[in-house]
C-alpha cells in the first residue's frame, strides 16, 4: 500500500493552526506517522507494539 492509499488524521487534541501537529495511518501491521506542516516530506512507520508502549506512556504524562 502506497501512502497515498493511506487514509491519514490528526488527533482531535490538534488545534485550528495546523502548525505542531503530525497525522497518522494505521495499516495491517504498521503505524505510519508525518508532520502535517509538510506531507511531502518522508514519514517513519512503526510496529504496533511500539506504537501502543508510545501511546501509553504519552496517556501517562
Amino acid at each position: 500500500m502506497s501512502t497515498t492509499e493511506l487514509a491519514w488524521f490528526k488527533s482531535s487534541y490538534s488545534g485550528t493552526q495546523g502548525d505542531s501537529c503530525v497525522e497518522v495511518a494505521f495499516a495491517e501491521h504498521v503505524i505510519h506517522v508525518r508532520d502535517s506542516k509538510d506531507v511531502t516530506r518522508s514519514h517513519f512507520a512503526v510496529g504496533r507494539d511500539g506504537w501502543e508502549r508510545f501511546v501509553a506512556f504519552t496517556a501517562e504524562a
